[in-house]
């Protein structure tokens, strides 16, 4: 199925952060840049942080329009008023997790680099499902790289929208415009001066 748009930008967390002052930046972030979707990632993180970070960034987001999804923990979804939930690999299984929180949630899903794992993700109802990395510094899966050739494979043969994520850059946005619908900028942007030009590049590249 070929894409009808233009990739968007997906962008994930940092592991750690300061809510409210992470808030009033993510305002200035969407202000410059457009963004579809922002993924809450605070890795082994208590509940409360994980509450407290809901509690500023939700209304970011929604003011924006910027769909708000938790990494794993789906049972926050509904009490927290976020849009949906991305699952990692080895985590809860896409069917249940729609049957617990219904038809408008957003369940997203991680493939790594398997076409079949992406395959079957994507057949279980996922609305969308994740593969990389895509650049040389992505750190998921076990080493394994997400080939462009996967990307245009999806883009013809699956319906499901598909995430270019791990390692991305201006250089996976060139690779990757025409085949992924959402790419995830590399994380490391959120510790340098870069992010904006480097998410102002990307987008202006996807457009």
């Amino acid at each position: 199925m070929e894409q009808d748009r233009p990739a968007r930008l997906y962008l994930v967390t940092p592991d750690r952060f300061e809510p409210k002052e992470f808030a009033r930046d993510l305002e200035v972030l969407f202000e410059t840049v457009p963004v579809a979707c922002l993924r809450l990632a605070l890795g082994a993180a208590d509940e409360e942080s994980w509450r407290a970070a809901v509690n500023h960034l939700l209304p970011a987001c929604h003011a924006a329009e910027v769909a708000l999804v938790i990494t794993d923990h789906y049972r926050l979804v509904q009490p927290l008023g976020l849009d949906g939930v991305h699952l990692e690999k080895g985590s809860a299984p896409v069917r249940a997790v729609r049957k617990e929180l219904g038809k408008d949630a957003i369940i997203g899903a991680a493939g790594g680099a398997s076409r079949h794992l992406g395959m079957s993700l994507a057949e279980a109802g996922a609305d969308y499902v994740s593969l990389g990395p895509v650049g040389d510094t992505g750190a998921l899966g076990a080493g394994e790289r997400a080939e462009d050739t996967l990307f245009a494979w999806w883009a013809e043969m699956i319906e499901t929208p598909v995430v270019a994520e791990g390692g991305a850059g201006p250089d996976a946005a060139r690779r990757l415009a025409e085949t992924a619908d959402f790419l995830v900028p590399d994380r490391r942007l959120w510790d340098g001066d870069a992010l904006l030009p480097t998410l102002r590049e990307m987008a202006e590249i996807l457009a």
